[in-house]
Formats: C-alpha cells, structure tokens, sequence
C-alpha cells in the first residue's frame, strides 16, 4: 500500500520549517497576491525562493496557492508572477479560476496544476474532465464520503484530501457571504467568517448555527491510503507555527502506524472538538465554536511543541566512499540514493602518531549534527602510517555535505519551458443592443408557467421537471438545473438522460462535474454564476469547452462588465435572493430539527436568511433582494439578464419580470461596491 504524502499548511517561514522538521513531506504557501488567505502573514519572492530550497533540501515539495479569482486587470502582473515563481522551481499551482488555467499554461505550458477544493468538484467524472484538461492533482470538496471519494481516486489523477483543521459551513468556492455582507470576498482570498458570528434558527443570541467544529481524519488513515488518497492535507495557513507542527508530527506518526495524539491536538486548536461527519457519513455533531478553555490549554502546551522542530531531522541516508593514499589528494565522494558529491583535500602527512584509521574517520564522518542526513556506511581504503588532523576531517566533511545538500536541491528542483507569452483579451467588447433578453430561475411549476411568456429560457430545478410541466413550458425553453451538489452521480446521470429523452435539451452547468455530465449527454450547456467567472479569460475558457453562455460572477462590479471582451455570452443577475451558502449541514435541523422548520435563520442584527431545503444540501439566501432592473443599460457588457426566483407568487412573479422595484429589503448587490 502506497504511503500517502503529508502536506502541511505555512503561512510564513518558521511555519514552513516546522512543518519540514516535523515531518512534512510537502508545504503549500500563499504569496503576497493571488492566494486564498490574504490575512496571513504569506511569502515575498525572496521568501519563495528561500522556501524553495530548504524544502527541496528535505526532498519535499512546494505548492504555490494561486487560487483566487482574478480580475482582467491583474492578468498581467498575475502572468509575470507566474513565470517567475516558475523559474524558482515551484513544484505545482494550487488552482481556482479557469482564466489563470488559461493564463499558466500559455506562460508555462509543463507547469504543474492542481485544482483547487475552490473548483468544488465533488464527482469521479468531474475529476476526470480536470485531468483531460492537464491537472494533475486535484483536491476534491471536503463534504464527501469515504464512498464517493474512493470514486474519485479511481481516476487516473492524483488526489489530494483535507484529513485535518477548519472546516467552512458553506461548499468552498460556492460561498459568497462575507462578500455579500462585508465586500470580503472568500474567492478573492479574503473571507472575513462571517459565518462564525452568531445565527440561529430561534432567534437566540447566543447561538452559532453556521460554524463547524474542526475536521480530523487522522484516526482514518488506514483507510485513506486504502482507497488511494496521495496527499493528506492539513488545513491552516493562518494558524501558528506549533499547530503546523503537531499536526504534522501527529498524522506523521498515524501514518507510521502509531496513534495519534488527539488531545494534543485538540488543546492546540479546536473548537469543541473534532468532526469526521463528512467522511463516515454520521453528520451528528458537526457544529462547535472556539472556547476561551481552548485557548489557554494551547498556550500551556507550546513549550512541547517547540522540540518537535527545533532541530533539523534527518531525512536522507549517506554513504561516504574515502580513498587515502600515500603522496595522493584526499578523495571523498558521499552518496546519497541517487544523488553524489565528491571533493578532493590536501596530501596527507606521514604519522608521528596515532595514524588515521578506519574507525576514526567513521567518528569524524557519522557527526552529521544538525543537519538533514544520517549516517549509512562508509567504505574506505588507507595506507598505513598517514595522518589527518581533526579539524580537516571536520572540515571535508562538512563541505562534502554542503556540496551534496547543493546536488539534492538541483535535482529536487522541476525545470520548466517558460514562454514569452503576454495575456491579451480575445473577441470583441459586448455592448447591448435592442430590449435584453431575460433568463428565469424558477423554484415552482407555478414559477415557471408565469414565467416562460417573458423569458428567453426558463431554469427549473431538475427534480420538480415533470411531462406535464414541459408541456406547459415549452421544452426548448427549459434549462435544467441539476442539484448543485450531486450525492449519487450515477442516479444523477439517469435522471438527466430521461429528461434529455423527453425532448429537454439544455443543462445549467454549477461546476466542472455538471459540465462533464452535460457534455457525456450531449446536452447544450449554460455557465451558472457558480462557475466564479471573474474575467473575460475564464469566460473564453468555458467556450473551449462548449459552453453556449455563462451568467457573470455577482461578486463583479458594473465596470468590470464594461471590460468584458468575449465572443461568449454573458449575462448578469439583476434581480432576486442570491445564494450566500451552499452547504450539506442544515442549520436548522441541527439546532431544532426538520419537524419544526422555520424556514430561516436570522443573525445577530435580526435579519432573517431564508434557507432553502434541497435534500441533500441546503442554500442561505441573502436577506434582501438583489434589485438591478432600473440599472440594466449599465451592463455594457451582458447578452441577457437573469431574475431568480425565491418564493415568488404568480403575482410577484410577473411583478419582477416587468422590472417592478420590490417595496422593501432591496440592495444593489455588489455591482457598485465591489469586493475586496
């Protein structure tokens, strides 16, 4: 059974070292842009290159996160930065936006991609399509089952699987609440959690329906290696330097067999424990929040921590082969797997007394101190009666394994075709002209009767598509909306190929794995907002793969529409509840169970979050509602405008596909204010 990587988290340098001396296999970083966590404290271009080379020393790799959603105006600098993080030898790009996919492989055409748990691919055919489209690795939705996931590893990619740290209440990538309510956006690698304020399903104050105890699969091990995972990734980079290396050292010893400290890691950081919900299927008891009993248990523990990385650990074994000879240089050469190093020292003297021998140079040569090697052997042939002093033994040694620790940085370290390549927008600036079309996401039959007279397309969920429905509708105006996180992939796939077979032939695409089914079924495919298209690169790359439009991010701006230059459509939401959460925990059957719904939640200013129940997952709705219609020809850049639906009666339904403004709990969204 292959042993699976341990890949630690380090948001700076001592937590980089920590994590290599505690028995880390690989490290992911964050740089000063681009990374999904912009609160830690993340590494300079000097500072990659210096963590470069200490982890190619260990033999260890290097992720660089690279996955937030750009903007068209950063592809530039974006590019630069990735050709020069490229020439350092980065071992792999963690990745989110399909434009900076685009953008990697034109600058580095062999760089080496990882998808991003951001992508929110959570199925064995998604995973596959990210293969066929050069990723090497990807890191699958943490709200799957060991079931599911044993699926994916099935396919010909690497996998890589969050085993410890913080679980996020939403689906990564499909979180847009602290953008919504702070302009902090979760994809643009600021998220401000809001999620760990308080909610509740009852109004109670004191109650935080929406934050998650902390994920550790390290009793799990075993059966991670079994069904194939390769890397086992811990969660943290803005955590400290100690929880790093507990961490590390404790899945270290999980995975050599041993057991795992928990309570060490629970006083180090925690909140009300640990979870493996996800993994075993049992979703009792997830939720938890951080007590002021966990902080204080950490701070009396970190004077342990420290001694798991206070000196360097040996990782490689080196044979030293020595030839002294009377009248001849000295010649060292010191082996290490694959990898050597030789040198050449001074004639040796004749003895006066105690002549160099065997024995005394195997002590000089096995004091490797604090240093990444151990002693193998050593094979060495000498004449009689010579003499060496201490102190040049000493000193050829250490330059032997200065010149052999050079040699393994080299060769750990990836060389990579670096292209003159300089981003340039394709197609053409989209203006509108004429009455723009409308698109209409429908909860209810009675949604979506009202409104196939005014829409372009019709978006009804999957589940609720029924023969006579279509017949009311028109089945060249429904667009299908499969379940935005897909449970049962095959059964998925089955409904989808019935409603393909009663004449329905456009699909919603929510992510690649919706995109993959569409394509096996030879559906006509949409882009959802879910997509996180962000810039016009992105929304040229769902093109390529044969999408007919997609529908812009709502974390954009106006302007950034008028940026827009693309030969795909591309539309805007412009009126209804945007979803803040997509999550598999719902907040209200943890807290007073599905019996006694009350259909929302409300935060700590009394606002109330419609939650909207889909069985296997759930959506938080914003509060208010987007409210965009006056504001269209503001949209330079949209070939339709999208209205969705909530609880909408037939009345309101044709109130807001006229363009009515709503009397109340109306915002602008984040066309205006933007994000951070």
């Amino acid at each position: 059974m292959k042993r699976s990587e341990i890949l630690a988290p380090a948001g700076n340098m001592e937590s980089l070292i920590s994590a290599l001396r505690s028995g880390a296999d690989a490290v992911y970083i964050g740089g000063k842009r681009f990374s999904a966590r912009n609160n830690a404290m993340n590494f300079s271009a000097d500072e990659i290159s210096e963590a470069l080379t200490i982890c190619h020393k260990y033999g260890a790799k290097l992720y660089l996160a690279v996955n937030t959603i750009l903007a068209d105006n950063e592809m530039t600098d974006f590019c630069k930065y990735i050709k020069s993080t490229a020439e350092m030898g980065i071992d792999g790009y963690i990745v989110q936006d399909l434009g900076a996919v685009y953008i990697i492989k034109k600058a580095v055409p062999d760089a080496v991609l990882h998808a991003s748990t951001q992508m929110s691919v959570h199925t064995a055919i998604g995973t596959h399509m990210l293969k066929d489209l050069g990723f090497t690795r990807v890191v699958p939705a943490r709200e799957l089952s060991a079931d599911t996931l044993e699926k994916i590893c099935k396919e010909d990619i690497e996998t890589e699987v969050f085993v410890h740290g913080a679980l996020c209440m939403s689906v990564s990538g499909q979180c847009y609440m602290s953008a919504l309510m702070g302009s902090r956006s979760a994809n643009r690698g600021c998220c401000g959690q809001a999620c760990r304020l308080p909610f509740s399903a009852v109004g109670a104050s004191e109650r935080n329906a929406l934050s998650l105890k902390d994920l550790s699969l390290l009793n799990h091990t075993e059966k991670l290696m079994q069904i194939g995972v390769d890397s086992l990734k811990i969660e943290g980079r803005m955590k400290r330097p100690e929880y790093t290396a507990s961490a590390s050292n404790e899945l270290k010893k999980a995975l050599d067999g041993e057991t795992p400290d928990i309570e060490l890691l629970r006083d180090i950081f925690s909140r009300g424990g640990f979870t493996d919900g996800y993994f075993t299927g049992n979703r009792c008891n997830m939720f938890g929040i951080r007590e002021k009993e966990n902080v204080i248990s950490a701070k009396q523990i970190f004077p342990k921590i420290h001694e798991f990385y206070r000196s360097e650990r040996a990782v490689h074994k080196v044979d030293f082969f020595a030839e002294i000879k009377s009248g001849k240089s000295i010649s060292i050469k010191a082996v290490c797997g694959d990898v050597s190093a030789e040198i050449t020292g001074e004639v040796p003297d004749n003895a006066k007394k105690s002549p160099v021998d065997y024995d005394y140079l195997k002590k000089q040569f096995s004091k490797l101190g604090d240093t990444v090697f151990y002693f193998g052997s050593l094979t060495a042939d000498i004449d009689d009666g010579l003499f060496i002093s201490a102190g040049k033994l000493n000193e050829l040694r250490r330059n032997i394994i200065e010149k052999l620790t050079e040699n393994i940085i080299n060769k750990n370290t990836p060389k990579y075709t670096i292209t003159d390549y300089i981003p340039q927008k394709n197609g053409n600036y989209i203006t509108i002209i004429g009455k723009v079309p409308v698109r209409t996401f429908c909860r209810t039959a009675e949604q979506a009767v009202v409104a196939c007279k005014k829409s372009e397309y019709v978006v009804i969920p999957m589940k609720i598509i029924t023969e006579s429905l279509i017949e009311k509708v028109s089945a060249e105006k429904i667009i299908i909306s499969p379940p935005r996180f897909i449970v049962n992939e095959d059964e998925t796939t089955a409904q989808l190929r019935r409603l393909k077979s009663l004449g329905l032939n456009h699909l919603l695409c929510h992510t690649i794995d919706t995109i993959a089914i569409g394509k096996k079924l030879g559906f006509r495919l949409h882009g959802n907002f879910t997509l996180n298209v962000f810039n016009s690169f992105s929304a040229e790359y769902l093109q390529n793969l044969g999408l007919e439009d997609c529908i812009f991010s709502v974390e954009a701006t106006v302007s950034q529409f008028r940026q827009l230059k693309t030969e795909i459509r591309v539309g805007a939401v412009v009126y209804g509840r945007l979803p803040l959460m997509l999550t598999r925990n719902c907040p209200i059957k943890n807290e007073i169970g599905c019996k006694n719904c009350t259909g929302y939640i409300t935060d700590r200013t009394a606002r109330k979050l419609p939650v909207a129940c889909f069985g296997d997952y759930v959506e938080i709705l914003n509060s208010d509602i987007l409210y965009m219609a006056d504001k269209i020809n503001e949209f330079s850049g949209i070939s339709f405008a999208v209205v969705m639906l909530y609880d909408e009666d037939a009345e309101q339904t044709k109130s807001a596909l006229s363009g009515i403004k709503p009397t109340k709990n109306i915002t602008r969204g984040l066309y205006y204010r933007g994000v951070n």
